[in-house]
């Protein structure tokens, strides 16, 4: 093992360790040497200050998503079911390629490869080396080459769940058991039916925030009707003549900042970063609905919005710098999250491109449209206006107009060996999960072999986070023997 640097953490023995694995597997395979160019993967391994020295089996984590690095550990309860999985196994923790410390993709990324003349088809094909197909060969690779081949158990949270499936279907025998969390995906896979569940799932959610918070049913039509769309925003920058915009051949920075000071002259109101506050934008505080307090953190950062008197909802009062940033934080995330969101569900060869699904869809829906009143909040979906008005994601968008009309990606799913699978696979359902719709896990589920399930609304999609939902896999999984080779 590439050993980088080893330390304490209070409860936790961490080991920081990196690898290289090829950017394109194409022709490669998992275990052996490769050619072509590398990228680094790193990963964490993870156990208590009294198992240092102990020989225990391993758990690799497939953490949620997508563009999802692995969990930073201040404790064995800052992340709850690591304090139970710690007793157990010896966890490794990878951050998959693109995020965190493995060769991350980012907004630098996509700007060198255009500065260095790679036009719009060739980003694409690149993003497309970031998905689950990927994403699995490399953690097989990993087990293969630096963990001597040992099988090992799999716990995938949310997209790590997908990853699971994946996994399932590409290498099982390099898996003793699985455990998912709110994370099995339908199959086959269709992104367009996700978003048909997701639409009217928020409109309720938002119905039980306003229900829970009526004050704040007030303040945010009084924030929105404060708003632009972003079609208002789209179609003033397309008038900005370039001395307004005092843009500069090459200069994307010049560039930039002439947008944001024509908006700002405009009166359009900007966040922090300098990216307009639209409607839609507000909308995505929504995304968070399907978590634990989600609700509260929502009412929060509106308890803040009015800079005048009281801080009452106001049409006339300008918003606060401290509700400004909070919403900027809250709507942004990390670099390939959104740029990847839709393509999670692409699967070999498809029929017709994803084609922006979420907006399709949500343009199917009318109570969503940015006046309606009571305003409903979106969820964990992306819309095309987020790549021409987020600094953060607009690198992305030659990439992205290329890969919605895509339909060739890698195979992430064999159904027929899911079919006959052998690997125990226990699964927590919450039925009231917002992002993954239960039914569609269950239907996956009665065709995945010997696979199990927990239903419970006990917990929504963060459930894993607190203490109890690993340690009631590990019971059930136990107890029928599916571990038995552990011990």
């Amino acid at each position: 093992m590439t050993l980088l640097s080893k330390y304490y953490v209070p409860g936790l023995a961490i080991e920081d360790h990196s690898i290289d694995v090829p950017l394109d597997w194409e022709g490669n395979v998992p275990g052996q040497s490769f050619d072509g160019e590398s990228i680094k993967l790193f990963y964490r391994v993870v156990t208590t200050p009294e198992h240092v020295h102990d020989d225990l089996p391993l758990l690799v984590f497939l953490q949620g998503g997508p563009g999802g690095a692995g969990p930073r550990l201040n404790s064995p309860t800052s992340d709850g079911w690591i304090e139970e999985a710690t007793k157990h196994f010896r966890v490794i923790l990878p951050d998959q390629r693109g995020t965190g410390r493995s060769s991350r993709v980012d907004t630098h990324t996509m700007a060198r490869l255009a500065a260095a003349g790679m036009d719009a088809r060739g980003q694409a094909d690149f993003l497309k080396k970031f998905l689950a197909d990927s994403i699995v060969r490399d953690f097989e690779h990993l087990r293969l080459a630096e963990f001597d081949g040992r099988r090992w158990v799999t716990m995938g949270q949310s997209y790590g769940g997908f990853l699971t499936l994946t996994y399932l279907s590409l290498f099982p025998s390099g898996v003793i058991a699985s455990f998912t969390t709110g994370g099995i995906p339908h199959v086959p896979a269709d992104a367009a039916e996700v978003y048909e569940h997701t639409f009217p799932r928020m409109a309720r959610k938002t119905a039980q925030f306003y229900e829970r918070y009526p004050q704040d049913e007030e303040r945010v039509a009084a924030i929105a009707d404060q708003l632009p769309t972003a079609a208002e925003v789209s179609q003033f920058v397309g008038t900005l003549t370039d001395s307004v915009l005092n843009s500069v051949a090459g200069s994307d920075i010049e560039h930039r900042l002439g947008i944001i000071a024509g908006m700002k002259a405009h009166g359009f109101p900007l966040l922090p970063n300098g990216d307009p506050l639209t409607i839609e934008r507000f909308q995505c505080l929504g995304s968070d609905f399907g978590m634990k307090p989600s609700f509260e953190r929502v009412h929060w950062i509106l308890d803040d919005a009015f800079l005048n008197g009281d801080g009452s909802a106001s049409v006339d009062s300008p918003f606060s710098d401290e509700f400004l940033t909070k919403v900027m934080n809250a709507t942004s995330s990390r670099p390939l999250y959104w740029p990847l969101q839709e393509f999670i569900y692409a699967d070999g060869d498809m029929s017709a491109p994803i084609r922006w699904a979420a907006q399709r869809v949500r343009d199917t829906h009318p109570e969503f449209g940015a006046d309606v009143r009571p305003m409903n909040f979106t969820g964990e979906a992306m819309f095309p206006w987020m790549f021409e008005q987020e600094a953060a994601l607009r690198p992305f968008k030659p990439a992205m107009d290329v890969l919605m009309e895509e339909t060739s990606f890698g195979r992430i799913y064999d159904v027929e060996q899911l079919a006959m699978n052998e690997v125990p696979l226990q699964a927590a359902v919450y039925f009231d999960d917002m992002y993954v719709d239960s039914g569609m896990q269950l239907d996956t589920l009665s065709r995945v072999g010997n696979s199990h399930y927990w239903t419970t609304n006990e917990f929504e999609h963060d459930g894993l986070h607190g203490s109890l939902v690993f340690k009631h896999l590990w019971d059930e999984a136990l107890n029928r023997g599916d571990l038995e080779e552990l011990f």
